[in-house]
Parts: C-alpha cells; structure tokens; sequence
C-alpha cells in the first residue's frame, strides 16, 4: 500500500478526545495490549499528531504519529500498527516467521505466500481468518511487515501451507517508514532455530542478508541476522539419500513458490507484474498531482532563493516550476486534484513548506519558504534539464543575446464551430493557423460539392455551415471564399503561438497582450516609466530591469502589475521610453507591433 510515494492533504495536531478516542480505537483492535502499553503507544501528553494520506491507489488513509514517527494508520474505519509500534511492543500481534531474503518481496509489494512461512517446534500460532497479524524473519524477532491472514492457521497445515497466507499492507522500508526518523531495522532474540527440512542452499546465494536487502532498496538499516547468523547452521548428513533427496525437492518447489529460486528470475518477473499492474492503476489525476509536487519541490530546491522573497505566486508556476518539469511532459492544474494554483499553495502551506500572504488585494506572494523541511531536504533532484534564462547578466555592457520567438497567430475551434470541424477529426479547443482553416474549409467545399456551378466565386452553404457561420435571424445561402474565411475566423477564439528558438513551441489562448509601455506622472514634475507584459515574451522582468538600470543609470523596481490580472511590472525613474524602444525593438529584435506606447517617448530638442 506505500511501496509508492503518497500525498500528504493536510498534518495537525491531535486533539485530547481524538488522543482518548484512538487510544479506545486500538484497545479494541488489539486486545492483547496491557493498559501500560496503551499508555507507552497512545501517550498523554507527548507530542502526536493526525496526517491525512492519500495513496498511489487512490486509498484515503489516516495516519496518527507520535513525534516523527508513525505508529498507527487506519484504512476504512481499521485501525493497524506500523512497525514503529510493533518494535515497542512486539507481541501485540499473532507472528510468522519467514526467510530473509523474502524481505526483498515484501518491499517489492507482494504478499506472504505459505511456502515461505516457517513453523517452529510447536507449529504456526493459532490465528483465525481475516485477523491482523506480524511478520518478523529468521533470527530475529522484530516484525517487518503488518497484514492480514487470508486464512486459519488450521486451514494453512489442511492446504499443505500452499497458495497465499497474509495480504501485506504495510512493510519496514516503505515510504510510511521513510515517513518516520527511519529507525534502523532492531535486533530482537528469539528462541526458533532453523527447522530441520527448511534448510537453504546455502551455495546458491539464496541467503542474502538484510544489508543486501538494503543496499538493493536503497535504504540504509542494520542487518536482521546478527543474533543466529544462517552461516553458523550445521547440516546434518545422517539422512538417507533417498530422503536427502525428496528434502532436497521439498526445498526447491517451496522456494520456486515463495519466489526465492536459484536464479531470482521469477522473483524478479513477479516483481515487475506487480509495479506494471500499480502503475496502471494510477489515475491521471494522481499522476498530474504528484508531477506538480515533484516539480514545486525542485523548484524550492533549486530554483527559488531567499532574495527572490516575497514571490508572486503566478511567477513561481510560471518561472520556477515550468522549468523543472520533465520535458516529455507538461504541468496542467485543471487536470490535477487541485484544479486552481491558490488550493495547491494552500496544500503546501498546510505541510508547513511555505508561507503565503495576500500583500495586496487579490495579489497573493510566497513570502516565506520551510528550508529545513524534512520532505525538502530528503528531495532529490531529478536529472532534469532547464532552459537557459532568457535575458543573461548585462554585466558586461553588451547587449543582450536575447532572441525574440516566432509569433504564430492561431484560432481556436469553439462548440459553435466543433460540429463542423469534426467532420475532419478536430476536436473543440484545438489550435489551428489561419492557413490551416483556410485549407480545412477548402477541402470541406470540394468534398461536399458546395462550389456555385454559375459563380465559382461563391459557395452553396449547407446546413452545418449555416449553424456555424450565421448571424442572429439571418438567412445565409450563399457566401463568397474570402467572407467564407472571414466569418469562420471570427467565430473561432484567437490565440497565439511562440517558438522559442531550440525549445517547444508555447501556446497562449486568447489575444496575445504586447509589451505595454507607459509613462505616469507622479508628484510635482517626476514622471516614470513602466512596462508590462515582458513575462509573455519570454523576458525576464528582474532582469530586464537590472538591463535598463545599467543603460540609464537610473533606480529601477520590480513590483505585482496593479490593475491588471497577473505578471510584474518594471518602473524606472524618467521618461525612458526611448531607452525601452531601443532594447525592445533595435537590439531584442522584438516586432514592433508587439511593443505599445512607445509613441510617448520624449522628443529631443
């Protein structure tokens, strides 16, 4: 259930009836547990707290912790131990006991099949159907996995202990005990040797450690073994070779079962079904979500300083997670969970990994950032390539090496228009170029013989162009090809598209807003100069700013846009519009009809 990384919703601090209701909670699912033990795991008045858990598998999870660590989560109003627990007390729970190189199984995901488990001197302990129980390796006492039976002790010795005995649900090296201070697996004496006719190759290699275990999850823990190490066990050569060798057989097909065979193959095989099979069953939306929170990570980590403080939270998608994602996929709120930026801040803040204000009305900003937060700190940066910064330090007095993108104008089909376009498999809200409805409507025409016999300059309109293409109360039959292109053009939403040179090309609905300069009077003569809208193309507003500082020599500041639904704004002391144009337009190579207002630069004497 968390062999995969789980999304927190929210962490509190538990209440006094929540701390007696869980303490009642889980006398009640372990009836073997002392009222002293009740208080050493349920304490009252240490620090705990509730952590609302959503997993890879779309389970909704509840998990109490006490300090860091995890000691009881409940899953449909069940309440079971973690591991931290059971090593507090570890005769809370029924015991199996099996190899330790199934630990390796466990992790993966799979379930404790009968052939592995191993009966002591007095046989399994008694255990009724569907019942909590712990699983603890050779040699060692402490559990490493909590599940449930699949059936009765008295059922598994009736089947010849064959098919599976205890559905996993939580394992030692998981994800919710990496959630914890991840305690190093203890080492706990037991009285059960080795049984006789149990016994591994132990020239197969079938006998690997915890610590090779370990190394191979890529956790670090102490080996299980110490206390009975499996290199000390002595094999006894009195029996017969007809029973050496029917023990032998024995050995081999528990070993095939339980997936530990001499080559690993099929332990391996097994292993890879089980993660195909979870990975298909990851819906889109919990894909999307945790690309957000990996991408939101490793832009805290990588990306955001302590001077970029207060940020706007539109420039850390845009700015600082866009470019942490992975460039054969793309980051999309609306198919997340979260549906809007403000709820997944809000998540995030919940965790306690940022801090955001509303500075201004509507404006919300990250105005502090959780540096020493155990989920950014354990974060590992992914090997990720990111765009080079669009405008580079001007420090050297050059120009800029800016170069401006390719500006496509597109239209966007809309449901009035999508029964039309679907004739050629285009669906509502795909981009098309002007050149590309003027060839679809084309080759509409001509399939449907809509041409006017006595004038080729018009076309006959049918009845799914009337639908589309018709005014409120008109009667439309006739149409020449430029109204024809004209009408269809304006009933379609207008967007844009840029091409970066040696990135993918950027799509933006709507009309694409130009570079906006302006100049404003303030008091007495002072005037100064802003410009809005650099982020749209691809130019850095702080550095931008720091540009026009040094060609001025002049203060300049980069502030939220007022007014205006989103980006930043660069002021700058005077009147420099003509110092703006010159970047922009001679030097940026920006197109001029993208860059407004430069028409108020001041006129030299």
């Amino acid at each position: 259930m968390f062999q995969k990384p789980f999304r927190v919703k929210s962490k509190t601090v538990i209440r006094g009836s929540d701390r007696r209701k869980l303490r009642a909670d889980v006398g009640k699912a372990l009836p073997s547990l002392t009222e002293e033990q009740l208080q050493e795991l349920v304490p009252t008045k240490e620090d705990m707290s509730t952590m609302k858990l959503y997993t890879h598998a779309g389970k909704n999870v509840t998990v109490y912790c006490l300090g860091n660590n995890p000691v009881f989560f409940e899953l449909d109003k069940n309440v079971f131990p973690t591991v931290y627990s059971l090593w507090r007390v570890p005769d809370m729970l029924p015991c199996l006991t099996t190899w330790p190189n199934v630990l390796k199984n466990l992790c993966g995901g799979a379930d404790l099949m009968l052939p592995g488990v191993i009966e002591g001197a007095d046989g399994l302990p008694v255990i009724d159907k569907n019942k909590l129980c712990s699983i603890s390796l050779l040699g060692n006492r402490a559990p490493v996995a909590v599940g449930r039976t699949t059936m009765s002790s008295a059922q598994m010795a009736e089947c010849g202990m064959r098919g599976k005995g205890v559905t996993v649900l939580h394992t030692y090296l998981d994800q919710l005990w990496e959630h914890g201070d991840r305690t190093p697996l203890p080492t706990m004496a037991t009285q059960q040797s080795c049984p006789e006719g149990h016994v591994p190759d132990l020239d197969s290699g079938d006998t690997a450690s915890v610590e090779q275990v370990q190394k191979e999850l890529g956790a670090v823990a102490s080996s299980t073994t110490d206390t009975v190490p499996i290199e000390n066990l002595v094999l006894e050569d009195n029996l017969g070779n007809e029973g050496g060798l029917e023990k032998e057989n024995d050995l081999d097909e528990k070993n095939t079962e339980v997936g530990i065979g001499d080559d690993g193959d099929r332990c391996e095989e097994e292993e890879g079904e089980t993660r195909e099979e979870e990975e298909d069953q990851v819906s889109p939306v919990d894909q999307m979500d945790s690309l957000l929170y990996q991408c939101f990570l490793h832009a805290l980590k990588t990306n955001v300083k302590k001077t970029d403080l207060p940020l706007l939270t539109s420039k850390l998608l845009r700015g600082h997670m866009q470019p942490c994602c992975p460039a054969e996929k793309s980051l999309d709120l609306k198919k997340s969970s979260y549906k809007k930026l403000s709820k997944f801040l809000q998540a995030m803040q919940a965790q306690g990994l940022i801090q955001v204000k509303e500075l201004s009305k509507g404006v919300e900003s990250v105005v502090g950032v959780n540096w020493g937060h155990v989920e950014l700190k354990s974060f590992e940066v992914p090997d990720v390539e990111l765009p080079a910064a669009e405008v580079p330090d001007p420090g050297t007095g050059a120009g800029p090496t800016y170069q401006p993108p390719e500006v496509v104008e597109m239209y966007s089909v809309t449901g009035n228009l999508s029964p039309l376009f679907r004739t050629a498999g285009i669906r509502k809200g795909h981009a098309l170029s002007g050149q590309e409805v003027r060839e679809f409507l084309t080759q509409y025409v001509k399939e449907n013989e809509l041409m006017d016999p006595n004038n080729r300059r018009f076309i006959v309109v049918d009845p799914l162009l009337c639908d589309a293409l018709r005014q409120k109360g008109e009667n439309l039959t006739h149409l020449t090809w430029e109204d024809l292109f004209t009408r269809c053009c304006d009933k379609m939403s207008p967007c844009a598209q840029l091409i970066f040179p040696g990135q993918p090309p950027v799509l933006k609905k709507g009309k694409l807003e130009p570079v906006d300069v302006q100049v404003q009077q303030r008091s007495g003569n002072k005037k100064v100069t802003l410009i809005y809208n650099l982020e749209g193309f691809g130019i850095r507003p702080d550095s931008f700013a720091h540009l026009l500082q040094l060609r001025v020599q002049a203060s300049t500041a980069v502030n939220p846009a007022v007014n205006r639904k989103a980006g930043m704004q660069v002021m700058v002391q005077g009147n420099q519009v003509n110092t703006v144009a010159k970047l922009l337009i001679d030097e940026m190579k920006l197109p001029k009809k993208f860059v407004q207002g430069v028409e108020k630069a001041a006129k030299k004497r």
